[in-house]
């Protein structure tokens, strides 16, 4: 096996990340379609998830793919291993249309899967590949080298493969995702670049550079791991290529095999949430081992917190400290409660005047622990009213209501 140096984790390109306002300068990139949301181009960064019935169950699956949408999943992922699952999925976007409206759909194929793909593309809006698996090379035990012969004869058997599936989808001015995973990168890449970003990196151009010749451009791209370091140099390595070679396709996002509970949700938000604070990437799917509409608030919770969608009340409070004039915790509860079903607002809850005014500055409402027994209303930077501190809830309601933006739940 050919020897390489260690691979050394890219560096954010630096004409991306965050200057020096705090806001996010996000990476320009070409408009890519999925059914009715548009991947890149400047349009919000997309929430993606994948139904885990069996595309064969119709009625299961659309039931799935509904429950996922109505709670703002975007884009659904379906998969389809064999041709039947493929036909399938006629009858379940037929069934989407007919009892609930249309839904963006990808198909994921694997192994050799032509032929299924092709039949997936008219049912489908977008087509995921991987190109560590569309065509499969049989490891060779004791390879010794590989020759410009073996590559160009594999390279060749490719493009005859993903050939017809490009056309289909460009004729329908469909998409397609070049979905490259960290555990599954073909032997070529192994053998060539080791386990490492940069042989994530190449299979995805290897795809790419067969695409363009066939003029087709409505890319997106996805290099995923489930070690949060490799996925963050190797999507940082692929914008740097990307940079280098005048391409601008859109990148998916997301740790593939996170697990489950708090530590899942740590590890996803580590590696998504590092990427797009430096302007990468345009759709992203949590990956929990957890029912799929799990994912869902994460997703929603890692682009509201870094300023990227505004889908639900933005919360600032103190930890709470000695200075404390109420029981933070339980008055946080309570607002929240209260106010949980709003949207696109931002609400500070204050234990104390010390820090209160300066840290909830860009609030529009505040809710500050003054004086004892008694709650500071704020709305921006400006006091409204003092209250006892039990009317303190209704009171903030009351605020909103005259500013007419309180919705009923």
């Amino acid at each position: 096996m050919q020897t390489l140096p260690n691979p050394v984790i890219a560096p954010p390109p630096s004409s991306l990340g965050l200057p020096t306002d705090g806001s996010i300068h996000r990476r320009k990139t070409r408009p890519v379609p999925v059914g009715s949301i548009t991947i890149g181009g400047g349009h919000p960064v997309a929430v993606q998830s994948m139904i885990n019935e069996d595309t064969l169950d119709v009625e299961g699956s659309v039931a799935g793919i509904r429950r996922l949408h109505e709670i703002g999943c975007e884009i659904v992922r379906v998969t389809v291993p064999s041709m039947a699952h493929a036909k399938a999925m006629e009858e379940i976007r037929q069934k989407l249309f007919s009892s609930y409206q249309p839904v963006p759909l990808v198909a994921d194929v694997h192994h050799n899967g032509l032929k299924i793909a092709l039949e997936a593309a008219k049912h489908v809006d977008n087509v995921r590949i991987n190109p560590g698996l569309y065509v499969f090379e049989k490891p060779k035990s004791g390879r010794a080298e590989y020759t410009q012969a073996e590559f160009d004869e594999i390279g060749d058997k490719i493009r005859e493969t993903l050939e017809p599936l490009v056309i289909s989808l460009r004729e329908q001015n469909k998409s397609m995702r070049i979905g490259v995973n960290h555990g599954s990168l073909a032997e070529r890449m192994l053998f060539t670049y080791g386990d490492t970003p940069e042989g994530m990196v190449e299979s995805a151009l290897e795809f790419i550079r067969i695409c363009e010749s066939l003029d087709f451009y409505n890319i997106e791209l996805s290099l995923k791991a489930s070690k949060v370091p490799v996925m963050i140099a190797a999507n940082r390595l692929m914008v740097q290529h990307m940079d280098a070679l005048g391409m601008d396709y859109p990148l998916h996002l997301g740790v593939t095999e996170a697990g489950d509970g708090e530590y899942g949700r740590i590890k996803s938000t580590a590696g998504i949430g590092t990427l797009l604070a430096e302007g990468i990437g345009d759709t992203i799917r949590v990956s929990l081992t957890e029912a799929p509409e799990k994912e869902i608030p994460v997703c929603y919770g890692i682009l509201q917190a870094l300023g990227l969608r505004r889908t639900m009340v933005e919360y600032v409070a103190c930890p709470s400290c000695g200075r404390t004039l109420f029981n933070l915790e339980e008055v946080l509860h309570k607002v929240r409660e209260a106010t949980s079903h709003l949207t696109g607002l931002n609400i500070a809850v204050m234990g104390c005047i010390v820090n209160g005014p300066g840290e909830m500055a860009d609030a529009d409402y505040g809710y500050v622990g003054k004086q004892a027994g008694f709650i500071a209303l704020y709305r921006g930077r400006e006091e409204i009213k003092r209250v006892p501190e039990d009317q303190g809830v209704a009171e903030l309601i009351n605020l909103i209501k005259a500013d007419d933006r309180w919705i009923d739940p």
